[in-house]
């Protein structure tokens, strides 16, 4: 057998690796378990911190991965509320509100792109985001947005599976 670092025939087995008795050889053996370490390290930090997350936790994670494809989606989009370009500044806006309207948080024909001027400054835009919603979904989603619906109750897992669902689709618009 050989020392995995000089290729000369091994003396020794350091670190769960064949390695000689070389001095520089030894030190690589040792960097080379210092790397593995943390690697390994790293691994369970994320296990824990995961394991460690909260639905809420979990449901901001979404938000923002939900977001972002939204944001992607409409990138070649102008501002559904006011007609202009984003300008660098895009953002998610909901037509119904997701404090008034949780159910609707994550209907992507409620959530569509927008500047800031119109989603922060101006609160939505409501009347012109109207407007807008008409010309891209039609009237009859708009008027079902309206409506009243049935309270939705994510669990974690199924936040976790909308969260890969979209981070798959924001993979497939990049």
């Amino acid at each position: 057998m050989r020392c995995k670092n000089c290729k000369n025939t091994f003396e020794v087995t350091y670190f769960n690796q064949k390695f000689c008795k070389r001095e520089e050889c030894l030190t690589a053996a040792y960097e080379h378990a210092k790397k593995t370490k943390a690697k390994q390290w790293n691994k369970e930090k994320k296990e824990r911190k995961e394991k460690l997350k909260t639905r809420a936790d979990h449901m901001n994670e979404l938000q923002k991965i939900f977001n972002k494809y939204i944001r992607l989606r409409d990138k070649e989009e102008p501002c559904i509320s006011c007609g202009k370009p984003k300008g660098g500044g895009e953002q998610a806006g909901h037509y119904r509100s997701v404090g008034g309207n949780p159910e609707l948080r994550f209907d992507e024909n409620n959530v569509h792109g927008q500047c800031i001027r119109c989603n922060m400054h101006l609160h939505g835009n409501l009347i012109d985001y109207r407007k807008g919603l008409i010309d891209r979904v039609g009237l009859h989603v708009v008027e079902w947005l309206e409506l009243n619906h049935e309270p939705k109750k994510y669990t974690v897992e199924d936040i976790k599976e909308l969260k890969e669902e979209y981070r798959e689709r924001i993979r497939g618009l990049k």
